[in-house]
């Protein structure tokens, strides 16, 4: 198990960008696939993003072209570059991790850590 504290989350205006960070514990970071989830008010969580030990990344279809996920595992860290956003971005954003190998990253239930979240507003 890793544990997870993201942060770069706050209020920005529709069109702006953001750059959240998930930091993770422990010295097996480059062995976890990585992923990114949002929750939105009253909304089911959803996936986001994610990006294999390997480097390979997934994107949901409604942040494909304007999110772009990246992992620095010297850093123990993975981020999530936002850019374009549109006040339908707005939610809590997770960092989740899976040690499981050759799993679909964009299911909830292959992630056995979290984070805490981070609020991300995006005014009109």
């Amino acid at each position: 198990q890793v544990q997870l504290v993201e942060s770069g989350g706050r209020l920005v205006q529709s069109g702006g960008s953001l750059r959240l960070s998930c930091a993770a514990s422990g010295r097996t970071f480059s062995n976890y696939n990585m992923g990114w989830f949002r929750q939105a008010p009253r909304k089911e969580r959803e996936f986001v993003a994610a990006i294999r030990w390997s480097g390979y990344t997934y994107y949901a279809d409604s942040v494909k072209g304007r999110f772009t996920i990246s992992r620095d595992n010297a850093k123990n860290t993975v981020y999530l570059q936002m850019n374009s956003l549109k006040p339908e971005d707005t939610a809590v954003y997770y960092c989740a991790a899976s040690i499981l190998r050759g799993t679909v990253l964009t299911g909830e239930t292959s992630y056995s850590s979290w984070g805490q979240g981070t609020q991300v507003t995006v005014s009109t």
